[in-house]
């Protein structure tokens, strides 16, 4: 089920369903992939897992997140990380016809928001869990895993360059990036090597994912 798409008469009664929300996030993604490649991932991960089921019920995406260090390239759009944890914070807090929110996040500059606001809403005794997908081994921004699943989910977005950015891992670039921002590292905003990403490739890693999030969502 679609929440956006349904009449509130339409929901089941009198128990609702859990509430998947993906989180994203509206950012430079290197030359060659869309601003919304953090949305994308994260909607079709809920869809996935969504669809077809009454007990599940996907809401709509947030696009904007915390990418302050992203803020250097044109066309970023943050809302910050106080921003970002009060909006979480009161999403979930009006939602309490569901049996509880799963957000489905696909940006790692979201995780100290998300961290704190799920502490206190917790702390609220109310029931939220967090997801936050990555992919083991795979590059950290625009490389060729998130290349990969674009290709698989959204190739008429994808360019045909396949950059290199810094490749690096992030505890040698870590210390530069916070101070100064992806562009002080990597001039392209890639952290990673996009060569040899393929629709096959990103697939393989889609599928992974899937099954990743439904057992973080079936665990007792």
């Amino acid at each position: 089920m679609r929440l956006a798409t349904l009449a509130w008469t339409d929901l089941p009664a009198p128990s609702g369903p859990l509430l998947l929300v993906p989180l994203g996030a509206t950012e430079q993604h290197g030359p060659h992939l869309p601003m919304n490649t953090d949305s994308v991932i994260a909607e079709a991960l809920t869809g996935s897992i969504a669809d077809g089921r009454t007990d599940r019920i996907a809401g709509p995406t947030l696009h904007y997140g915390s990418s302050g260090e992203h803020a250097a390239f044109p066309g970023t759009l943050s809302l910050g990380q106080a921003a970002l944890e009060l909006a979480v914070v009161e999403l979930v807090r009006s939602a309490d016809y569901f049996r509880g929110v799963a957000i489905v996040c696909w940006h790692g500059g979201n995780a100290e928001a998300l961290s704190r606001a799920t502490q206190l809403l917790h702390g609220e005794g109310r029931r939220i869990q967090v997801w936050r997908g990555h992919q083991v081994g795979g590059d950290l921004h625009a490389g060729r895993t998130e290349t990969s699943l674009m290709l698989h989910l959204a190739p008429e977005l994808v360019g045909k360059e396949r950059p290199a950015g810094a490749t690096e891992p992030l505890v040698a670039i870590k210390d530069a990036l916070m101070s100064g921002g992806v562009r002080h590292v990597s001039p392209n905003g890639v952290l990673g090597d996009a060569a040899g990403a393929s629709a096959d490739e990103g697939r393989q890693i889609f599928a992974k994912l899937v099954d990743d999030l439904e057992q973080f969502l079936t665990q007792p």
